[in-house]
């Protein structure tokens, strides 16, 4: 059972809570150095941190790339911080 409460940010807006599968509110300015967990882990690479959020050239523009760094292995990569938002395929902290 999940309850759909609503939120006096946006018209219209509505969020799960109480342990349903929302979609996560994230900020991509706030995510840098933020720990992340891979939902399938590949080649020991299953703890993450964001080492880098990829500004934009213009600073109209919006923040769409981050940067990830695998904690056991280092390697980097980029990534839409979308993307994060999965939750099949990411889970926030470390886990």
């Amino acid at each position: 059972m999940s309850k759909t409460v609503k939120s006096s940010c946006a018209p219209g807006s509505e969020v799960q809570a109480l342990g349903s599968p929302a979609a996560r509110r994230l900020n991509p300015k706030k995510l840098l150095l933020s720990k992340w967990t891979a939902a399938m882990p590949h080649g020991k690479e299953k703890h993450f941190i964001v080492t880098g959020v990829i500004q934009p050239e213009s600073p109209a523009t919006r923040i769409e790339n981050i940067e990830l760094e695998a904690v056991y292995t280092r390697r980097v990569f980029s990534l839409s911080w979308r993307d994060l938002g999965d939750g099949q395929r990411w889970l926030q902290g470390w886990q």
